[in-house]
């Protein structure tokens, strides 16, 4: 009788111990890229999700500038090409002449660019284009933001570049 109660000791050996740590290390390794990858395509969601809002304000700041000019409520210039002269003036709003009677604000905030964070106390950074650059180029024109572009050199999962967007 003595006998039958030692043998029937309750716990685990060290070989389930093992066992359980190798399975459960295999696991860590398959997740861990998933992961890494799932983060990664969140943030390139995010980064095409600001560049479309900073864009669509852009062009919405444009079809306003070009209806006050068809009502006369501001003088067309040729140094002017109706897009906004930078990021700011989509926040702080601009009256296009009296075609609206206030500052009409097209953004709440610069939206920050996921693979190029600023630093505390800056803000968010974009590549920008002029109307007169070209469509590719890399240096602001500075006459106005008729584009913009991530400032990031990293390769997206589709193989472009984020700066490409």
């Amino acid at each position: 009788m003595k006998a039958r109660l030692f043998n029937n000791q309750n716990g685990i050996t060290l070989i389930e111990l093992v066992t359980t740590m190798v399975i459960l290390s295999i696991l860590a390794l398959l997740i861990l890229p998933s992961a890494q990858m799932t983060s990664k395509r969140i943030r390139e969601i995010e980064l095409r999700r600001e560049l479309r809002t900073i864009r669509l304000a852009i062009d919405e700041y444009n079809k306003n500038y070009n209806k006050a000019v068809d009502e006369k409520k501001i003088m067309a210039s040729l140094n002017k090409s109706g897009y906004p002269e930078s990021l700011k003036e989509l926040v702080d709003g601009y009256d296009f002449g009296g075609l609206v009677n206030y500052k009409k604000k097209f953004l709440r905030r610069i939206p920050v660019d996921p693979f190029n964070p600023p630093k505390p106390d800056e803000e968010p950074a974009w590549g920008l284009r002029s109307y007169a650059d070209q469509p590719d180029s890399t240096n602001w024109g500075g006459e106005d933001v008729y584009d913009v572009y991530s400032l990031s050199e990293e390769t997206a999962i589709d193989g472009t570049k984020y700066k490409d967007w």
